[in-house]
């Protein structure tokens, strides 16, 4: 056994550590993504890290409930989970906590979720999430706004190539409404469209009671993604009311985009079918050119929060952080790398002008760290730690060398010149 497998077997599949290379980069993520939040008028709230299982799962659909972590709690007797979704717990906290805050409410959030998967999956147990939520405004507006959001964050975290996929799950219900099909049919044929399997999907209908129509309408489903001519193509295909309604919702939430000025990158898929036990309209996903994991998901949920006592409209969505660490890490370590500013050593034993050095330099913006001189040892360490200046004190106190790690130039700088902040790095 090597020693990188003895390392990775203490602690559980599905988790990592993250060292400073990483760990300095998902702040940042976070950090750019609620200066974006904030921008739009989005509030933070930190709900616990645990939660009560029956009072969780009111807000889960059957894929999360599956995943859930549940153990015995020795104080209650009752038993605990640890939140697979933040949204759920959104929901809670308006629905219980904000019931007499007016409407509407934009919430925001940076938390870490577990999720159990199977040993053989080889997918993250542990995600970091950061997103929003607008509880309390039905209608293409918030649907629009929502979008809109998801994509300005990928332009300020300078994200490359990227698309938004949007598609509404009513639709799809309202092609469904027509079919008379068991539970399990229904399954098959969802299976299918998701997969975009048009040769499968035309076999199972061929074996089933479904008119001409009817199959005319299914077998469009797969092939109704692309720009915003799916719609018109789309309108061609169905006769039913609540589709009519789904794409007329369509057409009102791009129209609000093209105000915000936020239709590019846009992609329509009506066979999109995710959360259909969860969502109640539109809903989209985040994508970056060669990267096969959605950066982040959203949509409409309009039946979360009556689940927990009060009935409101809502949407929302969340970046997956670590998708999105793995998905740009040439232009992360662009912007963001560990280090720190300064280092700082003293010639002389107990200098207290280190000290001075450092307070000044921090009081002015900067971070900075002492640590012993060294006559051959300082440079190099300071370079291999990503600092950007080491300043040395002289043997007298009265003057400090400052080296530019970033190009090895140095200068002579007056001790009493940096202390009265006359001169900064």
């Amino acid at each position: 056994m090597n020693h990188n497998t003895t390392l990775e077997s203490m602690i559980p599949k599905g988790v990592k550590d993250f060292l400073p290379i990483n760990a300095v980069k998902i702040e940042h993520l976070k950090s750019t993504l609620h200066q974006v939040f904030d921008q739009w008028g989005f509030q933070p709230v930190s709900p616990p890290s645990l939660e009560f299982l029956h009072v969780l799962e009111r807000g889960l659909g059957n894929d999360l409930k599956n995943s859930t972590l549940r153990f015995d709690d020795r104080q209650s007797g009752n038993l605990l989970a640890f939140p697979s979704d933040i949204t759920p717990q959104i929901a809670r906290v308006f629905a219980t906590r904000m019931h007499d805050a007016p409407l509407p409410q934009r919430l925001s959030y940076s938390c870490r979720v577990l999720r159990h998967t199977e040993q053989q999956a080889g997918k993250d147990r542990e995600l970091f999430q950061s997103g929003v939520e607008l509880i309390g405004q039905s209608g293409p507006q918030a649907d629009a706004e929502m979008i809109a959001i998801a994509l300005e964050c990928l332009e300020t975290l300078d994200a490359p190539e990227y698309t938004i996929d949007i598609g509404q799950v009513e639709f799809y219900r309202g092609v469904l409404d027509a079919l008379n099909l068991s539970a399990a049919q229904v399954t098959s044929l969802h299976d299918s469209i998701l997969h975009k399997d048009t040769s499968g999907l035309k076999q199972q209908l061929e074996a089933l009671p479904v008119d001409a129509a009817n199959c005319e309408e299914i077998m469009a489903l797969p092939r109704l993604f692309g720009g915003k001519d799916v719609l018109d193509r789309a309108a061609k295909v169905v006769t039913n009311d609540r589709s009519k309604r789904a794409l007329d919702n369509l057409h009102k939430t791009l129209q609000i985009l093209e105000n915000y000025n936020s239709d590019k990158h846009i992609t329509l898929d009506l066979g999109e079918l995710r959360g259909l036990d969860y969502y109640t309209g539109i809903t989209f996903q985040g994508f970056l050119t060669g990267f096969g994991k959605a950066v982040c998901l959203g949509g409409r949920y309009d039946n979360l929060t009556k689940g927990y006592g009060y009935d409101a409209p809502a949407t929302g969505f969340a970046f997956n952080l670590l998708n999105l660490l793995f998905a740009m890490p040439q232009q992360l370590s662009k912007v963001v790398q560990p280090g720190v500013d300064a280092l700082i050593v003293s010639k002389r034993d107990n200098d207290p002008t280190t000290h001075q050095l450092a307070q000044m330099l921090r009081s002015k913006g900067n971070s900075a760290c002492i640590t012993e001189y060294s006559a051959t040892g300082n440079q190099s360490y300071a370079s291999k730690m990503n600092y950007r200046y080491l300043l040395t004190v002289s043997e007298s106190g009265t003057q400090t060398e400052l080296l530019s790690l970033s190009d090895n130039s140095t200068s002579q700088v007056l001790t009493a010149s940096l202390l009265d902040g006359s001169t900064t790095l």
